[in-house]
This record gives C-alpha cells, sequence and structure tokens, in this order.
C-alpha cells in the first residue's frame, strides 16, 4: 500500500500510528514532494467524488479559490491536484487491491483494510 501523507499534518500522523497499530506496512510517500499520479487521483475520483479529493483547509486551495476549482471539469481538477500535493486531501493511501482513501475516518479504514 502507498501512503501520501505529510510529516508535519497531526492527522496523517495518526493515521500512520492506526496502520502500525494494525499491523499494516505501508509505502510512505510525502505529498508535497511526490503527489500520487494521475491515474490514482482518477481512481479516487470515480470511487469518492471530487469533494472527498480536494483539501478545503489549505492553503494551495484557498489561493485557487472555491470557485476556480468548482469551475473545473474533471481533468482539470486532475492536473491541478497532480501538480500540487497541498491540494489533496490528505492522508491519501491507496490500498494493493486499487481502493483509495482520503482523510482519517478510522471506521472506513477498518472496513476497508481490515474487514
Amino acid at each position: 500500500m502507498k501512503l501520501y501523507s505529510y510529516p508535519r499534518c497531526s492527522t496523517c500522523r495518526k493515521a500512520v500510528g492506526w496502520l502500525q497499530a494494525h499491523g499494516l506496512a505501508v509505502e510512505p510517500i510525502d505529498i508535497t514532494l511526490q503527489p500520487p499520479n494521475r491515474e490514482e487521483l482518477a481512481l479516487a475520483l470515480a470511487q469518492l467524488g471530487r469533494k472527498r479529493l480536494f483539501n478545503t483547509s489549505g492553503a494551495s486551495y484557498r489561493a485557487l479559490g472555491a470557485e476556480a476549482v468548482q469551475a473545473m471539469d474533471d481533468e482539470q481538477a486532475l492536473a491541478a491536484l497532480a501538480a500540487d500535493g497541498k491540494l489533496i486531501r490528505r492522508p491519501f493511501l491507496v490500498s494493493d487491491g486499487g481502493r483509495v482513501l482520503s482523510g482519517f475516518r478510522p471506521e472506513e479504514w477498518h472496513q476497508l483494510l481490515l474487514s
């Protein structure tokens, strides 16, 4: 599994702790240095929808503006997300089976990864 996260993000650190506590191995990737690729983001878009992809509380999102994001078509949104990892809601996990999780919700992670 790949875990895209940001080392200074407390939610990301909680997710890493949860994964370790449950004995789940991940490949940690700094989302700001290496954002998910377009294919992974397209999977996330199909599985989660646009609303769950954007980090709406981040500086990159505020700089872009909510109206500009809403005006984007899916291809433009994927290009923006792939270009700036800080736009992506984190942590962003891609399971070995191709399932994607965005944001840390322990019950959702438990259902996908342990059930």
